[in-house]
């Protein structure tokens, strides 16, 4: 007997829908999803990862403003003179301290008042609106509403320290030990509402029923707090003190509006700093170089906290 016919080899499926085979059908959501994100990927390259490229190439040649090009190589002489520079290290100094003054109070202020927040039952809107409404105004708007409540005998600050016997007060704005103390309350008061969405949104992931049975078992609401709320809103807690960390040492805006650095230089920053270098005194080179230490010390704080939470997480496994 002869061997039966082998069966043909069966046809690649057809999509009834698109009337293609599925390679292709992948093949056609590919260029799709390349179309869409095409423009959004050019725009990227070109106004984040070139200029920051351009930084770090510029920062090793004596790049002016006035003549084209990148001018002649000087290899690390922009990073020794920023280095070698007291400017250079009050800037810093400086940016640290506004960072000092700015994240704890953004961060446990934000937290306490979402954990009220989120407890209110009828409203929630209101209090979401209220606290997050500040943070989309632009910084010059606000920095003409808190120079206002500065302004020296006819502001609101002034009016509030009279109230409690001050007769002469000190113009907040004005004086070098006073000037980021004002700054700071401002953008404590500006950006308090990021944090604030932030940890509501942790806050109501967490199941109201582990609250519930809390309660049933006797627990306090400061218990409640302390044992259910600040361990399940760690990963929310990092994550918040990380971004509020790089923010903070990004400051710009408050500073350029509300002081312009002064008095002297007492409030003056890094970023501050590397525009007067850029625009002032025509020196992108030297002004690059500035950008790129600043970069460093945030990359520095970002491996830091990744470290840290890489040990408490083993540390959370081991136990």
């Amino acid at each position: 007997m002869s061997a039966a016919p082998a069966a043909p080899a069966p046809a690649a499926a057809i999509d009834p829908s698109t009337k293609t085979t599925p390679a292709r059908g992948a093949r056609r959501m590919t260029r799709t999803a390349w179309g869409f994100l095409g423009p959004f990927a050019v725009f990227y390259v070109l106004f984040l990862i070139w200029p920051v490229i351009y930084m770090f190439i510029s920062s090793l040649f004596n790049t002016t403003l006035v003549h084209r090009g990148l001018g002649s190589f000087a290899g690390l002489a922009n990073y020794r003179e920023m280095l070698g520079k007291n400017e250079f290290w009050v800037s810093m100094w400086n940016t640290i301290y506004f960072t000092l003054l700015t994240v704890p109070p953004l961060v446990f202020i934000a937290f306490v008042l979402a954990v009220l927040a989120n407890r209110v039952q009828r409203g929630q809107w209101f209090f979401r609106l209220a606290f997050f409404l500040p943070f989309i105004l632009p910084s010059a708007a606000i920095a003409l509403i808190w120079n206002y409540i500065f302004t020296p005998a006819t502001g609101l600050w002034p009016t509030i320290q009279g109230w409690f016997g001050d007769t002469n007060p000190q113009s907040v704005l004005g004086t070098p030990d006073l000037a980021m103390v004002g700054i700071a309350l401002t953008t404590v008061w500006w950006t308090i509402g990021f944090n604030f969405v932030l940890f509501l949104a942790g806050l109501q992931e967490i199941p109201r029923e582990i609250y519930e049975a809390a309660a049933v078992d006797g627990a306090s609401a400061w218990q409640q707090i302390k044992s259910i709320t600040v361990p399940l809103l760690g990963p929310t807690t990092g994550l918040v003190v990380l971004l509020q960390i790089i923010a903070s040492l990004k400051i710009f805006d408050q500073v350029y509006l509300m002081t312009g650095g002064g008095p002297g230089i007492s409030t003056e920053v890094v970023l501050q700093l590397v525009t007067n270098t850029a625009f002032t005194d025509y020196r992108v080179g030297a002004a690059s170089a500035a950008s790129v230490l600043l970069f460093i010390v945030i990359l520095l704080v970002t491996l830091v906290r990744e470290i840290i939470e890489r040990a408490s997480a083993k540390s959370k496994r081991e136990n």
